[in-house]
């Protein structure tokens, strides 16, 4: 019986829940000081106005919650059980206004992000300046690496990445802007003197300059109109893993590249490089930044985030 009273009080609170606090927060008080006179004189108010508010809840859930005399104060079983609700409605309470009142907070404080070089060179530098005067208390340490970082164990607050099929992380949270295209370019004096390929297999017979991979092997795998796949395995003349490295020798060139349309698109739209095989496609760069947790999230944190996906999906 008393636990079916128990849950029933339970829904009960739950049921009135937008109703105000203001009855439980007195009987709460009540409570904690055992009685009402106590209570009373440390909340600085007329004792009849706490026995309203204790009388008022115990209307509404329909049960005695203290049995009260000139000599006893008890406080019933229910009461009890309700107690422990209360407190804990009353906590949760706190930390909402509490959680506005951080949101509300001007961003200020540490920002500790990771970032590709060629992203960093390009976007970040262009954006950054207008971020730091819309946020003069945020102060910004920016980690350029084409690493990738391990977010929680180095303690970074954001890292930015760009990869074709994000891998999950444990305990981080992704969000994405939008998704990049990468192009095998090459400049036009080599193609010129070297031909142009017109089939994925030729391309291993050309000079190719790559970015660093975890694996000795080296390899493309481009897709036609029709979605079928044509994997290009070759051995580079210069591994680097700095896009903007890429950018220059190809530009020299050195061989075909592939490299992100963000770091060459002047390139091709002033005709100093030339787009290879342009009848194949690759597959397309997922732009997106991890972070630890979206609870508790720092105001400074949460404003450079929104900063980014306001900014970062122009670039693409």
């Amino acid at each position: 019986m008393i636990i079916w009273v128990f849950w029933n009080i339970s829904f009960q609170i739950w049921y009135q829940y937008m109703q105000p606090l203001d009855d439980f927060y007195y009987f709460a008080k009540v409570i904690e000081y055992e009685g009402y006179a106590k209570a009373a004189r440390a909340l600085s108010i007329p004792k009849s106005r706490l026995s309203r508010h204790v009388a008022a809840l115990e209307a509404r859930l329909g049960v005695r919650l203290v049995n009260r005399s000139t000599r006893r104060f008890v406080v019933t079983e229910v009461g009890q059980e309700v107690h422990k609700h209360a407190l804990a409605m009353l906590t949760e309470a706190d930390a909402a206004v509490e959680a506005v009142e951080f949101a509300r907070a001007e961003p200020r404080g540490i920002i500790k992000a990771s970032c590709p070089i060629s992203l960093a060179q390009g976007a970040m530098a262009q954006y950054l300046p207008e971020f730091l005067a819309r946020y003069p208390k945020i102060r910004l340490m920016l980690h350029a690496t084409n690493r990738r970082v391990d977010v929680l164990n180095e303690g970074f607050d954001v890292a930015l990445r760009v990869r074709t099929v994000p891998t999950g992380e444990d305990g981080l949270v992704m969000r994405t802007f939008g998704s990049s295209s990468n192009f095998l370019v090459a400049a036009p004096e080599y193609l010129a003197a070297n031909g142009r390929p017109e089939q994925p297999d030729q391309v291993a017979k050309h000079a190719t300059l790559s970015f660093d991979s975890d694996s000795d092997r080296h390899t493309w795998e481009l897709f036609d109109a029709e979605g079928k796949s044509a994997r290009i395995e070759h051995t580079p003349r210069l591994v680097c893993h700095d896009f903007i490295v890429m950018r220059t020798a190809v530009l020299a060139g050195l061989g075909i590249a592939l490299l992100p349309e963000s770091v060459i698109r002047a390139d091709l739209e002033s005709g100093k490089l030339e787009q290879v095989l342009p009848a194949w496609t690759l597959p397309l760069g997922v732009f997106h930044l991890v972070f630890p947790t979206r609870r508790g999230l720092l105001p400074s944190v949460r404003a450079f985030i929104d900063f980014l996906a306001e900014r970062m999906p122009r670039l693409l």
